[in-house]
Protein backbone atom coordinates (compact mmCIF):
# COMPACT_ATOMS: atom_id res chain seq x y z
CA UNK A 1 0.00 0.00 0.00
CA UNK A 2 3.17 2.29 0.68
CA UNK A 3 4.54 1.68 -2.62
CA UNK A 4 1.04 2.76 -4.38
CA UNK A 5 0.71 7.04 -5.15
CA UNK A 6 -2.35 8.41 -4.47
CA UNK A 7 -4.22 10.18 -7.43
CA UNK A 8 -4.31 13.98 -7.79
CA UNK A 9 -6.29 13.94 -10.87
CA UNK A 10 -9.84 13.13 -11.23
CA UNK A 11 -12.53 12.42 -13.14
CA UNK A 12 -16.33 13.75 -12.72
CA UNK A 13 -18.50 11.06 -14.37
CA UNK A 14 -21.99 11.89 -12.99
CA UNK A 15 -24.45 10.59 -15.03
CA UNK A 16 -22.05 8.19 -16.79
CA UNK A 17 -24.88 5.71 -17.43
CA UNK A 18 -27.15 8.07 -19.36
CA UNK A 19 -24.30 6.96 -22.77
CA UNK A 20 -25.13 9.01 -25.70
CA UNK A 21 -27.98 10.81 -23.80
CA UNK A 22 -25.75 12.74 -21.70
CA UNK A 23 -25.13 15.64 -23.44
CA UNK A 24 -29.01 16.38 -23.74
CA UNK A 25 -28.69 17.22 -19.96
CA UNK A 26 -27.25 20.12 -21.35
CA UNK A 27 -30.60 21.60 -22.18
CA UNK A 28 -32.55 21.38 -19.22
CA UNK A 29 -29.50 22.69 -16.56
CA UNK A 30 -28.46 25.69 -18.56
CA UNK A 31 -32.15 26.52 -18.78
CA UNK A 32 -32.15 26.52 -15.27
CA UNK A 33 -28.76 27.86 -14.83
CA UNK A 34 -29.86 31.19 -17.19
CA UNK A 35 -32.97 30.89 -14.80
CA UNK A 36 -31.14 31.35 -11.62
CA UNK A 37 -28.59 34.00 -13.05
CA UNK A 38 -31.12 36.38 -14.45
CA UNK A 39 -33.60 36.11 -11.50
CA UNK A 40 -31.36 36.53 -8.52
CA UNK A 41 -29.82 39.50 -10.33
CA UNK A 42 -33.24 41.21 -11.35
CA UNK A 43 -33.77 40.28 -6.98
CA UNK A 44 -30.89 42.11 -6.17
CA UNK A 45 -31.25 44.98 -7.82
CA UNK A 46 -34.42 45.92 -7.18
CA UNK A 47 -33.55 45.73 -3.15
CA UNK A 48 -30.24 47.79 -3.77
CA UNK A 49 -31.68 50.03 -5.90
CA UNK A 50 -35.26 50.48 -4.21
CA UNK A 51 -35.00 52.18 -0.59
CA UNK A 52 -38.15 51.71 0.81
CA UNK A 53 -36.52 48.00 0.45
CA UNK A 54 -34.00 48.17 2.92
CA UNK A 55 -35.14 47.16 6.34
CA UNK A 56 -33.76 43.90 7.47
CA UNK A 57 -36.46 41.83 6.02
CA UNK A 58 -35.63 42.73 2.25
CA UNK A 59 -32.05 42.91 3.19
CA UNK A 60 -32.09 39.18 4.27
CA UNK A 61 -33.57 38.49 0.93
CA UNK A 62 -30.82 40.20 -0.72
CA UNK A 63 -28.44 38.47 0.98
CA UNK A 64 -29.98 34.97 -0.18
CA UNK A 65 -29.91 36.37 -3.74
CA UNK A 66 -26.30 36.88 -3.52
CA UNK A 67 -25.82 33.84 -2.39
CA UNK A 68 -28.22 31.91 -5.10
CA UNK A 69 -26.27 33.72 -7.95
CA UNK A 70 -23.14 32.86 -6.74
CA UNK A 71 -23.24 29.32 -5.32
CA UNK A 72 -24.12 27.47 -9.10
CA UNK A 73 -20.93 29.70 -10.76
CA UNK A 74 -18.60 27.63 -8.48
CA UNK A 75 -20.00 23.59 -10.36
CA UNK A 76 -22.63 24.25 -13.33
CA UNK A 77 -20.47 25.98 -15.65
CA UNK A 78 -18.47 22.86 -15.47
CA UNK A 79 -20.95 20.34 -14.86
CA UNK A 80 -22.41 22.02 -18.40
CA UNK A 81 -19.33 21.93 -20.28
CA UNK A 82 -18.68 18.32 -18.84
CA UNK A 83 -22.04 17.79 -20.51
CA UNK A 84 -21.45 19.47 -23.74
CA UNK A 85 -17.34 19.17 -24.55
CA UNK A 86 -17.02 15.45 -22.22
CA UNK A 87 -14.70 17.72 -20.20
CA UNK A 88 -14.70 15.81 -16.94
CA UNK A 89 -11.18 16.14 -15.38
CA UNK A 90 -10.32 18.31 -12.34
CA UNK A 91 -7.40 18.27 -9.50
CA UNK A 92 -7.17 17.58 -6.10
CA UNK A 93 -6.67 21.39 -5.17
CA UNK A 94 -9.14 22.24 -7.59
CA UNK A 95 -11.52 19.93 -6.42
CA UNK A 96 -10.71 20.52 -2.38
CA UNK A 97 -11.57 24.22 -3.43
CA UNK A 98 -15.00 23.84 -5.13
CA UNK A 99 -16.09 21.32 -2.23
CA UNK A 100 -15.30 24.35 0.21
CA UNK A 101 -16.94 27.10 -1.59
CA UNK A 102 -20.07 24.80 -2.92
CA UNK A 103 -20.36 23.46 0.59
CA UNK A 104 -19.90 26.38 2.67
CA UNK A 105 -22.77 28.69 0.49
CA UNK A 106 -24.97 25.88 0.90
CA UNK A 107 -24.83 25.92 4.63
CA UNK A 108 -25.68 29.46 4.31
CA UNK A 109 -28.22 29.17 2.59
CA UNK A 110 -30.03 27.09 5.33
CA UNK A 111 -28.21 29.90 7.99
CA UNK A 112 -30.43 32.85 6.25
CA UNK A 113 -33.57 31.22 6.43
CA UNK A 114 -32.76 30.82 10.39
CA UNK A 115 -32.09 34.80 10.25
CA UNK A 116 -35.49 35.46 8.29
CA UNK A 117 -37.12 33.29 10.83
CA UNK A 118 -35.73 35.43 13.38
CA UNK A 119 -36.61 38.25 11.43
CA UNK A 120 -40.35 37.25 11.31
CA UNK A 121 -40.06 36.38 15.03
CA UNK A 122 -39.23 40.11 16.47
CA UNK A 123 -41.72 41.45 13.48
CA UNK A 124 -44.40 39.53 14.71
CA UNK A 125 -43.87 38.43 18.24
CA UNK A 126 -42.20 41.73 19.52
CA UNK A 127 -42.90 44.52 17.19
CA UNK A 128 -42.00 47.58 19.41
CA UNK A 129 -38.58 46.23 19.75
CA UNK A 130 -38.31 44.92 16.35
CA UNK A 131 -35.47 47.69 14.92
CA UNK A 132 -33.88 47.64 18.45
CA UNK A 133 -33.07 43.99 18.11
CA UNK A 134 -32.97 43.69 14.48
CA UNK A 135 -29.96 46.84 14.45
CA UNK A 136 -26.37 45.53 12.93
CA UNK A 137 -24.65 45.30 15.89
CA UNK A 138 -27.09 43.14 17.90
CA UNK A 139 -27.75 41.50 14.58
CA UNK A 140 -23.84 40.32 14.12
CA UNK A 141 -23.85 39.35 17.22
CA UNK A 142 -26.52 36.76 16.78
CA UNK A 143 -24.94 35.75 13.07
CA UNK A 144 -21.54 35.61 13.64
CA UNK A 145 -21.35 32.81 15.88
CA UNK A 146 -23.43 30.49 13.32
CA UNK A 147 -21.20 32.07 10.53
CA UNK A 148 -18.26 30.64 12.79
CA UNK A 149 -19.83 27.26 12.99
CA UNK A 150 -20.57 27.29 9.69
CA UNK A 151 -16.86 28.23 8.82
CA UNK A 152 -14.89 25.41 11.11
CA UNK A 153 -17.54 22.49 9.97
CA UNK A 154 -17.01 22.64 6.55
CA UNK A 155 -13.30 23.04 6.98
CA UNK A 156 -13.14 20.48 8.91
CA UNK A 157 -15.00 18.24 6.27
CA UNK A 158 -12.56 19.33 3.63
CA UNK A 159 -9.37 19.18 5.59
CA UNK A 160 -10.21 15.72 6.59
CA UNK A 161 -10.89 14.52 3.33
CA UNK A 162 -7.60 16.52 1.94
CA UNK A 163 -6.05 13.77 4.31
CA UNK A 164 -7.20 10.88 2.54
CA UNK A 165 -5.24 8.35 -0.07
CA UNK A 166 -7.14 7.51 -3.59
CA UNK A 167 -4.95 4.71 -4.62
CA UNK A 168 -6.52 2.71 -7.04
CA UNK A 169 -9.67 5.26 -8.25
CA UNK A 170 -9.78 8.15 -9.44
CA UNK A 171 -13.43 8.17 -11.38
CA UNK A 172 -15.60 10.59 -8.82
CA UNK A 173 -19.44 9.14 -10.30
CA UNK A 174 -20.53 13.54 -9.63
CA UNK A 175 -20.95 16.21 -11.31
CA UNK A 176 -19.01 18.38 -8.84
CA UNK A 177 -16.67 17.90 -6.02
CA UNK A 178 -19.36 16.01 -3.28
CA UNK A 179 -17.69 14.97 -0.15
CA UNK A 180 -18.94 11.80 0.07
CA UNK A 181 -18.50 10.97 -3.74
CA UNK A 182 -14.79 11.84 -3.06
CA UNK A 183 -14.71 10.16 0.65
CA UNK A 184 -15.39 6.64 -1.12
CA UNK A 185 -12.68 6.79 -3.59
CA UNK A 186 -10.33 6.36 -0.46
CA UNK A 187 -8.39 3.35 -0.43
CA UNK A 188 -7.83 3.60 3.80
CA UNK A 189 -10.79 3.94 6.31
CA UNK A 190 -12.90 6.57 5.76
CA UNK A 191 -15.20 6.03 8.84
CA UNK A 192 -14.01 9.49 10.47
CA UNK A 193 -15.25 11.17 7.52
CA UNK A 194 -18.28 10.03 7.19
CA UNK A 195 -18.94 10.39 11.21
CA UNK A 196 -17.76 14.19 10.87
CA UNK A 197 -20.13 14.49 7.34
CA UNK A 198 -22.81 12.98 9.04
CA UNK A 199 -22.46 15.14 12.47
CA UNK A 200 -22.14 18.55 10.17
CA UNK A 201 -25.31 17.54 8.56
CA UNK A 202 -27.36 17.50 12.29
CA UNK A 203 -25.23 20.49 13.14
CA UNK A 204 -25.91 22.96 10.60
CA UNK A 205 -29.60 22.17 7.98
CA UNK A 206 -30.98 20.08 10.61
CA UNK A 207 -30.14 22.32 13.41
CA UNK A 208 -31.15 24.84 11.64
CA UNK A 209 -34.36 23.66 10.65
CA UNK A 210 -35.29 22.62 14.22
CA UNK A 211 -34.51 26.30 15.22
CA UNK A 212 -36.53 27.34 12.42
CA UNK A 213 -39.84 25.02 13.35
CA UNK A 214 -39.56 26.18 17.09
CA UNK A 215 -39.72 30.38 16.07
CA UNK A 216 -42.42 29.40 13.51
CA UNK A 217 -44.36 27.72 16.45
CA UNK A 218 -43.85 30.65 19.04
CA UNK A 219 -45.14 32.99 15.95
CA UNK A 220 -47.96 30.86 15.23
CA UNK A 221 -49.04 30.91 18.83
CA UNK A 222 -49.01 34.56 18.92
CA UNK A 223 -51.00 35.18 15.95
CA UNK A 224 -53.81 32.71 16.68
CA UNK A 225 -56.65 35.22 18.24
CA UNK A 226 -54.71 38.30 18.02
CA UNK A 227 -55.36 41.34 15.46
CA UNK A 228 -55.69 41.37 11.43
CA UNK A 229 -52.47 43.09 11.41
CA UNK A 230 -50.48 40.23 12.49
CA UNK A 231 -52.51 37.71 10.92
CA UNK A 232 -51.56 39.80 7.43
CA UNK A 233 -47.84 39.84 9.21
CA UNK A 234 -47.93 36.09 9.41
CA UNK A 235 -48.76 35.67 5.29
CA UNK A 236 -44.76 36.03 4.89
CA UNK A 237 -44.27 33.73 6.64
CA UNK A 238 -45.65 30.87 4.44
CA UNK A 239 -43.04 31.98 1.80
CA UNK A 240 -40.14 30.57 4.43
CA UNK A 241 -41.73 27.81 5.30
CA UNK A 242 -42.58 26.39 1.62
CA UNK A 243 -38.88 26.95 0.88
CA UNK A 244 -37.50 25.85 3.99
CA UNK A 245 -39.76 22.55 3.98
CA UNK A 246 -38.66 21.62 -0.38
CA UNK A 247 -34.80 22.26 0.38
CA UNK A 248 -34.40 20.27 3.36
CA UNK A 249 -36.64 17.75 1.86
CA UNK A 250 -33.87 17.38 -0.62
CA UNK A 251 -31.08 17.90 1.49
CA UNK A 252 -31.72 14.58 3.33
CA UNK A 253 -32.71 12.85 0.38
CA UNK A 254 -29.12 13.58 -0.76
CA UNK A 255 -28.11 12.51 2.51
CA UNK A 256 -29.52 9.65 2.81
CA UNK A 257 -28.90 8.35 -1.10
CA UNK A 258 -25.44 7.53 0.28
CA UNK A 259 -26.74 5.19 2.77
CA UNK A 260 -29.48 3.26 0.48
CA UNK A 261 -27.53 3.55 -3.03
CA UNK A 262 -27.76 -0.31 -3.46
CA UNK A 263 -30.98 0.18 -4.04
CA UNK A 264 -31.22 3.59 -5.55
CA UNK A 265 -30.15 4.27 -9.30
CA UNK A 266 -26.96 6.52 -9.45
CA UNK A 267 -28.57 9.18 -11.62
CA UNK A 268 -30.86 9.32 -9.05
CA UNK A 269 -28.45 9.91 -6.23
CA UNK A 270 -26.37 12.57 -8.14
CA UNK A 271 -29.67 14.09 -9.21
CA UNK A 272 -30.67 14.76 -5.25
CA UNK A 273 -27.25 15.78 -4.74
CA UNK A 274 -26.86 18.63 -7.38
CA UNK A 275 -30.67 19.62 -7.34
CA UNK A 276 -30.24 20.35 -3.08
CA UNK A 277 -27.93 23.51 -3.95
CA UNK A 278 -28.97 24.32 -7.40
CA UNK A 279 -33.37 24.12 -6.52
CA UNK A 280 -32.81 26.82 -4.09
CA UNK A 281 -30.15 28.82 -6.47
CA UNK A 282 -33.22 29.00 -9.00
CA UNK A 283 -36.64 28.86 -7.06
CA UNK A 284 -35.89 31.04 -4.56
CA UNK A 285 -36.27 34.49 -6.55
CA UNK A 286 -39.39 33.18 -7.99
CA UNK A 287 -41.04 32.73 -4.67
CA UNK A 288 -39.72 35.50 -2.51
CA UNK A 289 -40.64 37.82 -6.05
CA UNK A 290 -44.12 36.35 -5.94
CA UNK A 291 -44.79 36.29 -2.91
CA UNK A 292 -43.51 39.08 -0.85
CA UNK A 293 -46.40 42.19 -2.08
CA UNK A 294 -43.44 44.92 -2.13
CA UNK A 295 -40.66 43.40 -3.42
CA UNK A 296 -43.53 42.22 -6.25
CA UNK A 297 -44.60 45.46 -7.04
CA UNK A 298 -41.14 46.86 -7.56
CA UNK A 299 -40.39 44.14 -9.90
CA UNK A 300 -43.33 44.55 -12.28
CA UNK A 301 -42.58 48.28 -12.16
CA UNK A 302 -38.93 47.51 -13.08
CA UNK A 303 -39.83 45.63 -16.07
CA UNK A 304 -42.30 47.53 -17.48
CA UNK A 305 -39.81 51.20 -17.47
CA UNK A 306 -37.40 48.87 -19.16
CA UNK A 307 -39.96 47.53 -21.84
CA UNK A 308 -41.15 51.44 -22.05
CA UNK A 309 -37.65 52.54 -22.47
CA UNK A 310 -36.82 49.84 -25.09
CA UNK A 311 -40.57 50.49 -27.08
CA UNK A 312 -39.29 54.67 -27.17
CA UNK A 313 -35.79 53.28 -28.21
CA UNK A 314 -37.40 51.14 -31.42
CA UNK A 315 -39.35 53.78 -31.99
Amino acid sequence: MDNISSHKHFILDGFSELGALRPVLFIPFSVMFIVSLSANSLLLYVVISQRSLHSPMYVLIAAMACVDLSLPLFFIPNMLLSFLFDWRGISLGGCLVQMYVVHFLGALQSTLLLWMALDRYFAICTPLYYHERMALPRFIKFAMPLLIRNAFMVSLVVTLAGRLSFCFRNVLDHCFCEHMALVELACGSTAINSLVGMVSVFLIPVADFCFITTSYIVIFSSVIGSGKSRVKALHTCVTHIVVMAVSLTIVLAAFLSYRIRNSLPAAVRVFFSIMYLFFPSCFNPIIYGVRTAEIRKHLLKTLTCRRFVQTLDYS
